[in-house]
């Protein structure tokens, strides 16, 4: 055989193994459906969104919005144990299939992961007692502002940080943002609402409550980018419950309101 010949098979085969390659890295919904079984990243210590009840089983609005998209697709649900800084390493490096786990929809996180449809919102704020007189930003100047390391609130206070002469001090994860709080380490959080009036309803006397808005975020299911088969599958789930209110329902159910009614058409 020429070498030219030989040269050219070698090739072909070359491109054929590199095609098949990208297709199975395409075939995460494939991977997913033969597996008959779907991981899931979602952090079980963000109440009311994640949590385990008193029996040491999950819940939360993530964790049944989890459950219902396993149950309708067919498939095992293994949940994958995250916390905010974690989740999106998770999808990346294959640990996890999806996320969701209040995962708000940035630009700089879409640089790295792929967004669904949105299926919730969250209201960021600056939280604090009742008699503290914070109305906007320029009252932070000199005070410490406690985030959950990873989270929206810790990478929009960061850049305002040295502008609006604040410190941020950062906690791994909710759960230990809230304790901070409710026992006064934390006098001021940057967080959603929902875990604002958690705080409350844990520490009455120091009534804790939403002093100014910073932004209100979709939250999204994440994926790792390049799944457009998983992507298409996840936004037709997403959409067909939205229209039958049944995300509104796990939403109005943790979060004491339903979802935002342009959303739901």
């Amino acid at each position: 055989m020429q070498p030219s010949i030989r040269w050219g098979r070698a090739i072909a085969l070359a491109c054929a193994l590199s095609l098949g390659a990208l297709t199975a890295h395409a075939d995460a919904l494939d991977d997913i459906m033969a597996a008959k079984k779907i991981r899931i990243a979602t952090d079980l210590a963000i109440p009311p969104s994640g949590m385990i009840d008193d029996q040491m089983k999950p819940t939360g609005s993530d964790v049944e919005t989890a459950q219902l998209l396993a149950k309708d697709w067919g498939l095992e649900l293994e949940f994958v144990q995250t916390t905010g800084a974690t989740r999106i390493p998770n999808v990346q490096t294959g640990k996890a299939d999806i996320i969701i786990s209040t995962l708000s929809v940035t630009p700089e996180r879409a640089k790295v992961i792929d967004f669904s449809k949105p299926y919730a919102v969250l209201q960021s704020v600056i939280g604090a007692p009742k008699d503290s007189p914070i109305k906007d930003w320029a009252d932070l100047q000199g005070k410490s502002v406690t985030v959950t390391r990873g989270t929206t609130q810790d990478t929009e206070l960061t850049k305002l940080a040295a502008e609006k002469g604040f410190q941020v001090v950062r906690y791994d994860d909710d759960a230990t943002m809230v304790t901070a709080a409710v026992s006064g380490q934390a006098q001021i959080v940057a967080t959603s609402a929902t875990l604002v009036n958690q705080i409350k309803a844990k520490a009455p006397d120091r009534a804790f409550e939403p002093k100014f808005l910073i932004r209100t975020f979709d939250l999204a299911i994440g994926l790792r980018q390049g799944e457009p088969k998983l992507m298409e599958k996840v936004n037709e789930w997403v959409s067909a419950n939205l229209k039958n209110r049944k995300l509104s329902d796990i939403y109005q159910k943790y979060h004491g309101s339903p979802l935002p009614e342009a959303m739901l058409q």
